[in-house]
């Protein structure tokens, strides 16, 4: 029997439900608002089980994560999680309800012109939760340090060496000012400082207790043999994309990264653009940083060797010393071809992506191919 399409539109405290007949010419219409919660989800899932057509939902990844995704499995029904970004949207379309919504998602979900987004377990959710709390903390340190800059410039306080060092935040301790609410006020903003510094240092350690426990902490390990990629960066690109041999060719993990060049063409003209810059923005900053050490010659240093965890195979390491090799090359060619910098490192965090992928399909192929039009969370 052919399966019946449900497009769901799920927001915090209701889902929009439509509906759409198998076949080209089979109705397309909308059933009707629920709450979202389990038991109303139960109720519309043996409504529609009544027909006997086999049940296939779909909905948007968004704030509300995958639980209903979960429900839906564990009550043994199909369910995909689509991607809103790769949606196919109508121009100068100005009516957006969730009534439209729904129905435009279980119509595309006949057409097959949806793109699905590979679901985490419970276990790698909770370590994404982590890493990107990280992320934050790292973050609020960022805008605290500039709110002191910018403070001091207005006063015209200068530290005439490197700031942020032990040196610097005796000297900032030591500033006095005329009056009392600038003397409050700096300090403020030195205590939110520190107390970033110091989530973002317990936030670390719990990352480094939990990877062992974590079914991809083998991964996480032998990531860590290329140079530049340290436990931190292992974590989160690990943690944001999942599984990495999942992908069947790295091309797929750079176009998923958005370290792929862009383009724009017509007719005869070609026109090349720079990165398409889709997917997660944090995880390609962290591989420009990790980039920037293959400006240096190929060595494996007394640095590395202590922070490369026990268990990295050798086939890992030879792996990493060829990365090394070429990427130290690519970079020096590129600044002798007239490259900028930038654009030099960002065509090494693209190659350093296929050495990743390569790592991880020979070390740890412990992932199985995703079905055809899937693509990562």
């Amino acid at each position: 029997m052919d399966q019946m399409l449900i497009g769901l539109d799920v927001h915090k405290d209701s889902i929009a439900v439509a509906i759409a007949e198998a076949g080209r010419d089979g109705e397309v219409r909308f059933w009707g608002n629920m709450p979202n919660d389990s038991g109303h989800l139960r109720g519309l899932i043996k409504a529609l089980g009544k027909k006997g057509a086999p049940l296939h939902f779909v909905y948007e990844a968004g704030p509300c994560g995958y639980e209903v995704f979960r429900f839906l499995e564990s009550n043994g029904l199909e369910c995909d999680v689509v991607a809103p970004s790769r949606i196919p949207r109508r121009p100068g379309g100005r009516v957006k309800n969730d009534h439209r919504d729904a129905i435009s998602l279980a119509r595309l979900a006949r057409a097959g012109e949806l793109t699905s987004v590979w679901v985490p377990d419970p276990l790698h959710e909770a370590m994404r939760d982590l890493v990107r709390a990280r992320h934050a903390a790292n973050k609020d340190l960022k805008v605290g340090r500039q709110r002191i800059q910018s403070f001091l410039l207005r006063h015209d306080r200068r530290y005439p060496s490197k700031p942020w060092t032990g040196r610097h935040m005796t000297w900032l301790s030591n500033q006095q000012f005329q009056f009392i609410a600038q003397q409050i006020t700096l300090q403020g903003y030195i205590n939110a400082v520190e107390q970033a510094l110091d989530r973002q240092a317990h936030i670390e350690e719990q990352m480094r207790a939990l990877v062992p426990a974590w079914s991809l902490g083998p991964l996480v390990n032998v990531l860590q043999s290329l140079r530049g990629v340290g436990l931190i960066v292992a974590v989160t690109v690990v943690a944001e994309v999942g599984d990495i041999g999942r992908f069947e060719n790295p091309k797929q993990l750079m176009a998923f990264l958005g370290l792929n060049p862009g383009e724009h063409s017509s007719g005869s003209k070609v026109r090349g653009r720079g990165i398409t810059k889709s997917g997660n923005s944090s995880v390609r900053r962290l591989l420009y940083a990790a980039a920037w050490s293959y400006r240096q010659r190929p060595k494996v240093g007394a640095y590395m060797r202590q922070h490369m965890p026990a268990d990295v195979p050798q086939e890992a390491k030879d792996i990493a010393w060829k990365a090394q090799v070429r990427l130290c090359r690519r970079y020096r060619a590129l600044l002798g071809r007239g490259k900028k910098s930038q654009v030099a490192i960002t065509a090494v965090a693209r190659e350093l992506v296929g050495f990743m992928w390569s790592i991880a399909t020979t070390k740890c192929p412990t992932s199985r191919t995703p079905p055809e039009g899937h693509q990562a969370a």
